[in-house]
C-alpha cells in the first residue's frame, strides 16, 4: 500500500514539475465558474461559495507546490 502511494507522489510530482502553472489555473478556473454561477439559478451552486473556497485552496497550494519542485 505504500508503495502504491509513494509511486502515485511520484508521478503526480514528476507531472506537476513540468506544468507549474496547471494548479494555480485551475483553481482560478474554480474561481471564475463560482463567479458564473452565483447569476445562474443552480440551486446548490449557487447558493453556496464552495467552488470559491476549494479554487482559493487549489490555486494556494499551485504556487506552494511550484515553488518547492
Amino acid at each position: 500500500m505504500a508503495k502504491r502511494f509513494g509511486d502515485f507522489l511520484d508521478a503526480v510530482s514528476e507531472f506537476l514539475a513540468a506544468r507549474k502553472g496547471l494548479l494555480p489555473l485551475v483553481g482560478l478556473f474554480l474561481i471564475l465558474v463560482n463567479l458564473v454561477l452565483q447569476f445562474v439559478p443552480s440551486g446548490f451552486w449557487g447558493e453556496s461559495d464552495l467552488l470559491l473556497h476549494l479554487g482559493v485552496i487549489v490555486a494556494i497550494l499551485g504556487i506552494m507546490l511550484s515553488w518547492a519542485l
